[in-house]
């Protein structure tokens, strides 16, 4: 999976003081402040709808190099200066952990060590933690096989099967042969108008990170309303199909397309061209529906 630049600012290395199996001037004190979210480290009722969604998910495991479910054996909850950029009500903690299975990435040591942000409770007491499993997502440390940096503070969810297996197949979906790869901008907007009244195409080049091509076609036929389909390819099909929600073609497309045809995408043709275009596209992100989130999006 991809990695991402590394966070702003170092954690103070006096930190490490609160766990014997560390001393000041190793990795973990070096890694850079996990990112505060606000977010909670909190238990599932198995009864309760999870409040995680696709895109919280998506975000997370895109964002990982390795993945895993751990057992917390004990969590030391580090003074506030020793914790920069916490957000208020949250506590940082360091987390020892037994490595219990291993979703994405390397192979892992039985014990592992990160920082996370959790919240107090309503007496500014942290949660208790030992033996809590949980679902950690993170990247690792360079030479430090054991050691982990969380791909933001709150990247510790609370574990049940339901939320393991989600996560395994957001990740079959991030690492299968041609998955969508990640949207930068929105390249080219083209609408080609057909021979009948009322007829014509609108294709749509998006820019990607990898530089894989995706792009999306809307088909306006006489009397038969519009289709839309979108094609892991330059070829723009009119045999394409929309993505199904809650995978990760539509995660790409409903969490990061822009909401309006910015002014820098080509636009070519007349002016009554220019609005079948920008009405075309205001459809398919309607088509999409929302990227409802639970939690911050992870900044790459």
């Amino acid at each position: 999976m991809p990695k991402f630049a590394a966070l702003p600012t170092i954690v103070a290395a006096a930190a490490l003081n609160l766990w014997s199996g560390f001393v000041p001037g190793t990795a973990l004190a070096q890694q850079p402040m996990i990112r505060a979210t606000g977010t909670a480290v909190s238990s599932v009722s198995p009864s309760a709808p999870d409040s995680m969604t696709y895109a919280d998910l998506a975000d997370l495991s895109d964002a990982s190099e390795v993945v895993l479910r751990v057992q917390i054996r004990k969590a030391s909850r580090l003074k506030p200066e020793q914790a920069p950029g916490l957000a208020p009500g949250m506590a940082r903690m360091l987390v020892e952990a037994r490595t219990q299975a291993v979703l994405a990435g390397t192979a892992m040591g039985e014990a592992v060590s990160y920082l996370a942000d959790v919240p107090l409770d309503a007496r500014g007491k942290t949660p208790k933690l030992a033996k809590a499993q949980m679902i950690v997502f993170a990247r690792t440390v360079p030479g430090r096989p054991s050691e982990l940096r969380l791909v933001d503070g709150g990247a510790q969810i609370a574990w049940t099967a339901e939320r393991e297996a989600r996560t395994r197949g957001i990740l079959t979906e991030l690492l299968a042969h041609g998955a969508a790869p990640r949207i930068k901008a929105l390249r080219e907007v083209l609408f080609v108008p057909g021979n009948l009244a009322g007829e014509g195409e609108t294709q749509i080049f998006l820019q990607t990170a990898t530089g894989a091509p995706i792009s999306l076609s809307v088909v306006r036929r006489p009397g038969s309303g519009r289709t839309w389909g979108v094609s892991l390819s330059e070829i723009v099909d009119q045999a394409a199909r929309p993505p199904a929600r809650d995978t990760l073609t539509w995660y790409r497309l409903a969490c990061f397309l822009p909401q309006t045809v910015p002014a820098e995408a080509g636009l070519s043709g007349s002016a009554e061209d220019h609005r079948a275009a920008e009405e075309d596209y205001a459809f398919v992100l309607a088509e999409l529906g929302t990227c409802s989130r639970s939690r911050p999006a992870i900044s790459n």
